[in-house]
């Protein structure tokens, strides 16, 4: 916990007055807000080697080499490296005696007329030790004053709080991210993606960033790859046919592929639906990841290994009710159609009229921002409780005056019934795996795909221990 609030004025002036720290700036878009605190604050001669603003297009390109888009981390990567390299080797005789860093940006603000979404990709170079390898933070935040003015203000902000932090805070990466995040609340600003990396860092998990950028409020979903790397969402999504699974996962079972690789297949059949370009999403809320009223980060690496061991990519979100997770998503793929699929009582949650108690115009107001839009909902069945009859949209149970809006969601090609499951592994319940894992019951080796089994096993995910299990009979 920080214990030491500085003002950006102070922490500028504490890192000018540090000889042994000294850096560059690229700033493109908004202007050089990060650059001007450290001039205003005093003592900056000592600190700054050289600031510049590649604007035109030319002038970017000629600088940087060229890019199909100029606010995205592919020109923020280039950035980096081309003015770290430069620093490097104009002044290799400072490097002896200073810390290099290079801080660079490239935004897009506010317009004149307010018709986009103020965002930009942040980031930073620099060695925390003489003469060493440099390590490397990049983020994504999105702008939300309501004024260019603003926006350049909360911009120079988080530069002055991401270099103080990177010199005074990179040991706690909680710290870390209060630090970068200082005097910026979420209406001003939020953080969605943010990757380090490096010798200094290499300790630190991006998953486990990524969940905590959730869970301290700094934005309400990000995601990450099979190979840990946290992906800013528009940007992944960018031109993309999603299909999302929404659970628990704990574990993966048979079930899930099965929901998974039946929905796949009626969602590859959907008008204007390109198979070279869908992107299969497993989501994990932080409800999900709650137990006890605490979250359990050792809880959700199990899963998180699991799920990229498969090699999904994994959304994190603090959208507990689907209509939001929906509607966020939706505002990302624009043009393209959204697949969601879900088990039946999943659906059977979101035609209950209390679980909208908090929305104003209730399930219809509900209905109409999240399921009127251009999204298909695949239903996999299940059996009903305590017995093996089978549940699924064909005789799904509801009040009589919501079967008007069931039979439109249906004719109007927003659901569909998962029709060609196996029924053999309807039995199946995450949960009762859970718990055949931790009691050393080898049966469930039998309800979960083989490299799930693999992974549990050579990870010990769940708590399993392979000297404890005692074969049973199958």
């Amino acid at each position: 916990m920080i214990k030491t609030r500085l003002t950006t004025e102070d922490k500028a002036l504490a890192i000018n007055l540090r000889p042994d720290i000294y850096g560059s700036f690229a700033e493109i878009g908004a202007g050089q807000e990060v650059a001007a605190n450290f001039f205003k604050a005093g003592g900056s001669s000592g600190t700054i080697a050289y600031t510049h603003s590649a604007y035109d297009m030319k002038v970017s390109d000629a600088m940087y080499g060229e890019c199909g888009r100029y606010v995205c981390e592919d020109r923020l990567k280039q950035m980096l490296t081309i003015e770290y390299s430069k620093m490097q080797t104009t002044l290799p005789n400072k490097n002896k005696e200073a810390r290099f860093f290079t801080f660079a940006d490239t935004v897009e603000s506010l317009n004149y007329h307010k018709t986009n979404q103020g965002q930009g990709w942040v980031g930073i170079k620099f060695q925390l030790n003489l003469e060493k390898e440099a390590n490397e933070v990049i983020l994504h935040v999105k702008m939300h004053d309501n004024s260019h003015h603003g926006q350049r203000e909360a911009l120079g902000i988080l530069g002055v709080n991401l270099i103080h932090a990177c010199y005074n805070h990179s040991e706690d990466i909680n710290d870390f991210l209060e630090a970068i995040s200082y005097r910026l609340p979420r209406d001003r600003m939020e953080i969605d993606m943010l990757n380090v990396s490096g010798p200094d860092f290499e300790n630190a998990d991006n998953r486990i960033i990524a969940l905590n950028l959730v869970k301290n409020g700094l934005t309400d979903a990000t995601m990450f790859n099979q190979a840990g790397h946290v992906l800013q969402p528009s940007a992944a999504l960018y031109k993309k046919n999603v299909l999302l699974m929404r659970g628990r996962f704990r574990p993966v079972t048979k079930v899930n592929i099965d929901m998974l690789t039946k929905g796949l297949a009626l969602y590859e059949n959907e008008e204007g639906v390109d198979k070279e370009k869908i992107q299969v999403l497993f989501e994990l809320t932080l409800k999900d990841l709650t137990a006890d009223g605490e979250i359990s980060v050792k809880d959700f690496i199990y899963r998180a290994e699991l799920l990229c061991s498969m090699g999904y990519t994994v959304m994190i979100s603090n959208y507990l009710k689907h209509y939001k997770m929906i509607e966020y998503l939706t505002d990302i793929t624009r043009g393209y159609k959204l697949g969601v699929i879900l088990g039946i009582y999943n659906l059977q949650t979101i035609f209950d009229e209390k679980y909208y108690d908090t929305v104003k115009g209730g399930l219809l107001e509900a209905f109409g921002r999240g399921f009127g839009r251009n999204v298909k909902m695949y239903v996999y069945p299940a059996f009903k409780a305590n017995s093996k009859a089978l549940y699924s949209v064909e005789n799904f149970e509801l009040p009589e005056y919501l079967e008007g809006l069931l039979d439109y969601m249906k004719k109007s090609g927003k659901i569909e019934s998962i029709t060609d499951f196996n029924e053999s592994l309807l039995h199946i319940i995450s949960d009762n795996v859970l718990a055949k894992i931790k009691a050393s019951n080898s049966s469930w080796e039998n309800d979960v795909p083989h490299e799930v089994m693999k992974a549990i096993k050579f990870f010990e995910l769940f708590d399993y221990k392979a000297e404890k299990i005692v074969k049973t009979e199958t």
